[in-house]
């Protein structure tokens, strides 16, 4: 099979648009898995593997973190590789860790099952949105990466909508059988349509990625593990100090190794921090979302798996209108009022949500939901043009690790945040946590776009 070679030519690639579309699909596959899980939580809390509240959070989210951990090393490796490779290795495992998670007779391997997948997921996501790019002439990319990320939000719609159809008439394991054939026709469609695109140097840090997953899982586990075994027990506060020791390992090891996998330094400018940042706070609102909704429209309405996938619409509809649309009103009213408006938007609306209750209508809980889809559609794709514009073209792989990896970062983090308060206060407390978390990291946030501004040039 013959590759198809980037052309020389500044135009774009002639066959952008279905580079592009097969880019969106791949990245909506293995977005929608995150948002498909917490449609199972009833059905597997009710099946054979009988898992704990803590083993249901972690069920939820080895797949997420370990996305969210290898995305960055993974971005590094399709620089360095090739990103058409990297994109084949990574659907090709994904289907390996979904086939492990279908067939998984205990708790503990449908965790590791889907922790393969997520590693799948990591080698994915930066080369599609890499691709993505490199296939288009530079006055078009600020526009397509707008599609791409319009994709991202709307996967975890589909995830919710196909999850609830697949939930509706067949046990939990099919959530895990359905994706397979779809990530084994997007490899063939990759291998004929994507582009050969040149390769660039990129550093490759073994060590580093090590200690940023163990990292992670430490923190997560103490957030997790808090309310079954105590604030204040020996694991818990274990945990949080493992991981506070080994985030500062990390930082020094890159600070001081010649080929760091993430160099901080990158993060003295300004609009790459506020839009990683941004990136982050917004999808921690959205998957804490994602996490309740799907247990409060089955547990506290009453309605169906496929019901409760149909009713999350509204927030669908709403993120993609104004995905298309938030770019150019960036480029009209100034960056800033745009991301202003998004991030205080997703605040309203999680506030809006706490108060939803068993014998709140529907037709309420959906302008809820339209308030956080317009709000989500109006910040992330500026945030993330934002990220990818702040490094130079040939480190597309790490920009667009970093744009995701604060996505699938923020995503695990809601859910384990949300999950444990509401496990100690309640659904409406859990959003108000979650919406204050947000607002701190809304001010940060616009705090350092303001100082990116002309007035105050970015420092590099």
């Amino acid at each position: 099979m013959t590759a198809v070679s980037m052309p020389p030519s500044q135009t774009g690639h002639p066959r952008r648009r279905a580079v592009a579309a097969l880019m969106s699909a791949a990245v909506i596959m293995v977005v929608s898995l995150v948002a498909a899980i917490n449609l199972a939580i009833p059905k597997l809390s009710a099946g054979g593997l009988n898992p704990s509240p803590t083993g249901l959070l972690w069920i939820v989210d080895s797949y997420v973190i370990v996305f969210a951990c290898l995305l960055i090393p993974a971005g590094a490796v399709g620089d360095r590789l090739g990103r058409k490779r990297v994109l084949l290795a990574g659907l090709a495992i994904f289907i390996i860790g979904c086939l492990i998670s279908a067939a998984a007779p205990a708790v503990a391997v449908l965790i590791a099952g889907r922790a393969i997948t997520g590693v799948g997921a990591a080698m994915i996501m930066p080369a599609t949105l890499s691709l993505t790019v490199a296939v288009f002439a530079p006055a078009e990319r600020p526009a397509a990466i707008a599609g791409w990320t319009a994709a991202t939000g709307v996967a975890g719609i589909i995830g919710n909508v196909g999850g609830g159809l697949v939930l509706e008439y067949l046990p939990w394991q099919a959530l895990f059988l359905t994706p397979v054939p779809i990530a084994a026709a997007l490899a063939l469609l990759a291998a004929r349509v994507a582009p050969a695109v040149p390769r660039h140097p990129a550093d490759l840090d073994p060590a580093g990625s090590a200690l940023l997953v163990v990292a992670s899982v430490a923190l997560l586990y103490g957030i997790i593990e808090g309310p079954e075994l105590g604030w204040g027990s020996a694991q818990v506060l274990c945990g949080f100090g493992v991981a506070a020791i080994l985030f500062t390992v990390f930082v020094l090891h890159q600070l001081r190794t010649p080929r760091p996998l993430l160099d901080p330094r990158i993060f003295l400018r300004p609009r790459l921090r506020a839009g990683v940042l941004g990136v982050t706070t917004a999808f921690f609102g959205l998957f804490a979302l994602f996490f309740v909704n799907a247990q409060y429209l089955q547990n506290a309405k009453g309605f169906s798996p496929l019901t409760t996938g149909v009713a999350i619409l509204p927030l669908a509809i709403a993120m993609f209108v104004t995905s298309r649309r938030s770019v150019p009103l960036a480029a009209r009213f100034g960056t800033l009022p745009v991301v202003t408006t998004g991030l205080l938007g997703i605040v309203t609306g999680l506030g809006l949500l706490s108060l939803a209750g068993p014998a709140t209508p529907y037709p309420v809980y959906a302008l809820y939901l339209l308030v956080m889809g317009t709000s989500m559609g109006l910040c992330v794709p500026v945030l993330s043009v934002g990220v990818i514009a702040a490094l130079p073209p040939e480190r597309a792989g790490m920009g667009s690790g970093l744009n995701s990896a604060g996505r699938e970062l923020g995503s695990a983090l809601g859910v384990a945040v949300i999950g444990t308060a509401m496990s100690q206060a309640g659904t409406g407390v859990g959003y108000r946590v979650i919406a204050v978390a947000v607002l701190a990291g809304a001010a940060v946030t616009l705090r350092w776009m303001t100082s990116a501004l002309p007035s105050a040039p970015e420092q590099t």
